[in-house]
């Protein structure tokens, strides 16, 4: 019996990496491992780092275990399961102090996997799998699923919860389900014979998960948008954003459907490229449909000159920009904040859009139904900014809840009896209401809401001009319902740690937001407190004006190189630029808590000697 070493006594708080090789079927038995602890009542938390081919580079797959319920990744691997002897010596070196790695000791490896404060546990998982099925490929997949059941005997997961979970994936294929068992069961029992189990660092059951589920952005994205009535998708298929079309494909053949006739009451348009995708999303938004397209930052460069003829032509539209590294080509399955600027200002010209920030799978369940609305109201195109952290790993969020009471906010839409009561001739870009935002037809309704729809120079009368003034009536006016969208896009959410508003200041947005709130947690524990706020829409809402006045330093934190948030807030809020400190990291992987916390103690040192030298 080996005898781990001395280790904390951490039960359900600790970090798993699973570290193989992609096409080698890693990912059925990662989820089945996170799965099976969040119905131990555990949260838990996935983040899944895989390279841009289908098979043959290095993946790996991090588990948190937090009782605590944190989202962000914690800046430590507290145990480590080496399955690619190409990434071996990296993987061990990432361990922390303490910690363990299990590897697949068929072919010892002991030059590599020499560390004195790692426990190594050795487990012969391909002799054991090749003694026991037949098939180089099943052999592959199911070494996957035992070294899973070692992992269960070392953390001490319920294995009923697992055998039932591989039920659930393979019940009716049982030559299937039997062989998933069986390894699991193998590797189950080596490590039970084998090693001390459980470790100290374990799970133990808990009440914590009640009235959640695990879901990724993008499903709980597609689902928001047939919820909010959308008809027709458009889009150019890119990683990270294809999946929310599968969703939404998904989700209408099951509810957009008619039982007896068997017609289908959506269209799904695979585009040539993403200027297509956009052109079609236009045209039928145009005719009346909720219309959207997911893509990524390359697939709004691409889109730039159709988005600004929705602007001007102020045709609705709703964007979903999965955001992913680049520029270029950049590494398209790592995740980033770096879209701001391109989709605030998208498009040649004097142009800004709206743009949302989901912070996690439901708010982009959530916001898909307010961009739909926005997008009517505004007769504008809407960008919902969420990116790969959120929109592609599994996260742990309450129950999505519907309001069946929702009724769509189609905007100033006319209707035939409106149209035919009009006492004067119907004009398009005419702002009757003062807000910035004109009326507008549909096609077919009525000859008199008839109007050509321009991209060219026009009037608030909707006639062709190169007129000076005339063309600057309606620029000043779709100045004014930009005024207008402050009012409407979600609030800023504001957490002040103590009875009273801090003299210090957190600003951020989207996937920052779980590294956030552990770090001011951390924070808090050093004596450090500091009030935060997280920006859910641009342009730029009242309350963000009043928290970042009444702070004297204010970090902003996102994860790109250019401090594009930050830009956005000199630019478009009265805030003193020298007030704003950013905390930047852009390194692809999801934010932690860590260069949060270290940025804060950094800056407030630095200004603590400055201000003592005065």
């Amino acid at each position: 019996m080996l005898h781990p070493a001395d280790a904390a006594d951490r039960v359900n708080d600790f970090v798993i990496k699973l570290a193989n090789v992609n096409g080698t079927g890693s990912a059925s038995a990662n989820a089945l491992l996170m799965k099976a602890i969040f119905r131990m009542g555990i949260p838990v938390m996935g983040k899944n780092y895989f390279p841009s081919n289908i098979q043959g580079l290095p993946t790996w797959y991090e588990i948190r275990v937090t009782r605590d319920g944190h989202v962000a990744r914690s800046g430590r691997i507290d145990i480590m399961v080496a399955m690619n002897a190409e990434t071996y010596a990296r993987d061990l070196k990432e361990v922390s102090p303490g910690g363990y790695l299990v590897y697949d000791s068929t072919w010892p490896r002991p030059a590599l996997l020499k560390r004195d404060d790692v426990t190594i546990f050795g487990v012969p998982l391909a002799r054991m799998c090749n003694e026991t099925f037949k098939g180089v490929r099943a052999r592959i997949l199911l070494k996957n699923i035992m070294v899973t059941g070692v992992l269960g005997a070392l953390l001490d997961v319920d294995l009923d919860i697992m055998r039932a979970l591989l039920g659930e994936s393979y019940g009716s294929k049982k030559a299937l389900l039997d062989s998933n068992v069986q390894a699991l069961e193998i590797g189950y029992n080596y490590a039970k014979e084998h090693f001390q189990c459980p470790l100290p660092m374990h799970v133990a059951p808990m009440d914590k998960t009640s009235n959640h589920i695990l879901i990724d952005g993008n499903t709980a994205a597609g689902l928001g948008c047939m919820y909010a009535g959308a008809t027709v998708g458009a889009w150019y298929p890119i990683t990270p954003s294809t999946s929310v079309m599968d969703a939404f494909k998904s989700f209408c053949q099951k509810w957009r459907v008619d039982p007896e006739t068997g017609k289908r009451n959506f269209i799904i348009v695979q585009a040539e490229d993403e200027l297509a995708a956009i052109g079609a999303v236009l045209g039928a938004s145009w005719n009346g449909a909720r219309s959207f397209t997911p893509t990524s930052g390359p697939g709004i460069s691409l889109m730039n000159e159709f988005i600004g003829l929705a602007y001007y032509a102020e045709v609705p539209a709703v964007l979903f920009d999965i955001q992913r590294v680049g520029p270029s080509t950049g590494m398209p399955t790592r995740t980033q904040q770096c879209d701001l600027l391109l989709a605030a200002y998208a498009s040649h010209g004097d142009t800004k859009h709206v743009l949302l920030f989901p912070s996690n799978p439901e708010e982009c369940f959530h916001m898909a139904m307010q961009a739909f609305d926005l997008a009517e109201r505004l007769q504008t195109p809407i960008f919902v900014m969420s990116d790969l952290d959120i929109g592609m790993n599994d996260w742990m969020c309450p129950v999505l809840q519907w309001d069946e009471s929702y009724q769509p906010d189609r905007g100033k839409v006319l209707t035939r009896e409106q149209i035919e009561a009009l006492e004067t001739k119907f004009y398009r870009y005419f702002d009757k209401d003062g807000d910035g935002i004109p009326y507008r037809t549909l096609p077919g309704v009525h000859p008199k809401g008839a109007y050509f729809t321009r991209g060219s120079g026009h009037t608030q009368y909707g006639v062709y001009t190169e007129d000076s003034a005339d063309y600057q009536v309606v620029l000043e006016r779709l100045k004014v319902k930009f005024e207008t969208a402050k009012t409407l896009v979600p609030k800023a959410v504001i957490h002040n740690r103590g009875a009273k508003p801090a003299d210090i200041g957190i600003v951020s947005i989207g996937s920052c937001d779980g590294a956030v709130d552990e770090a001011l947690d951390i924070l808090e524990r050093r004596g450090i407190k500091l009030d935060y706020m997280r920006v859910r829409g641009f342009p730029f809402g009242q309350e963000v004006e009043e928290f970042l006045a009444a702070h004297s330093l204010l970090f902003v934190v996102e994860q790109n190189r250019d401090a594009q948030l930050r830009s956005l807030l000199t630019l478009e809020t009265a805030v003193e630029k020298a007030k704003l400190r950013s905390i930047l990291y852009y390194a692809g992987l999801p934010i932690s808590s860590s260069c949060i916390v270290d940025g804060v103690v950094e800056e407030l040192g630095e200004t603590a000697k400055v201000r003592s030298a005065m």
